[in-house]
């Protein structure tokens, strides 16, 4: 459980970091930013919520995260110039982190309320990738994990590996973390994509 919630600790600052980073390149300003922090840190799980009957009265109960996440907004907002240097090095790296945990930790809600396999993919998805997805869009870009390099793909494939019950104990989760996190640095790292298909309009002018 420790283990977890110091996965979801890192995860949680990586993803209230990044939100802060997009609101600061937009232009927003100091509430924007920790608005759009804390969006992208928590949105993706409230949606998931929502979606498998968790009372979302629970997202409250993570008192320490929020303070965290409040606290990365903080110190990213002082100190952007400095603390970029290293972002820029290790935030891929974190965010693979909080991508694989949040995953795990969605699909193991869902798992446990005995929702089907759908549910379970769909719970993933919204936890590992959601957060990032409302943080676009309320950045007005196109979501990065929907045309960018493999990244909910992870997430499904977590979903679909704890929904078929292959992944269990604490030890097969732990791979599954490690593999899932590796995938996603891979992917970053190679610049791995799915096909595209582009379909061009042709105005006629009269």
């Amino acid at each position: 459980m420790l283990t977890w919630d110091f996965l979801s600790m890192i995860g949680t600052i990586a993803f209230a970091i990044s939100g802060a980073i997009v609101a600061m390149e937009e232009d927003y300003d100091i509430l924007g930013i920790y608005i759009l922090g804390i969006v992208t840190a928590f949105g993706g799980g409230a949606i998931r919520n929502l979606l498998i009957g968790v009372p979302v009265s629970t997202l409250w109960e993570q008192g320490t995260f929020f303070q965290i996440a409040l606290l990365s907004i903080t110190l990213i907002i002082i100190f952007p110039h400095h603390l970029l240097k290293h972002w820029h090095k290790w935030g891929n790296f974190t965010d693979a982190i909080g991508l694989s945990a949040f995953a795990i930790q969605g699909a193991l809600y869902a798992a446990d309320m005995n929702h089907p396999l759908s549910a379970i993919i769909v719970a993933a998805v919204l936890t590992g990738s959601g957060g990032g997805m409302i943080r676009d869009l309320l950045a007005q870009r196109k979501p990065l994990v929907l045309r960018s390099e493999i990244y909910a793909v992870w997430a499904i494939i977590t979903g679909l590996l704890i929904g078929l019950n292959i992944f269990t104990s604490a030890v097969e989760l732990i791979i599954l973390f490690i593999t899932i996190t590796a995938l996603r640095v891979l992917s970053y790292t190679y610049k791995w994509k799915l096909p595209t298909k582009q379909i061009q309009v042709k105005l006629k002018i009269k």
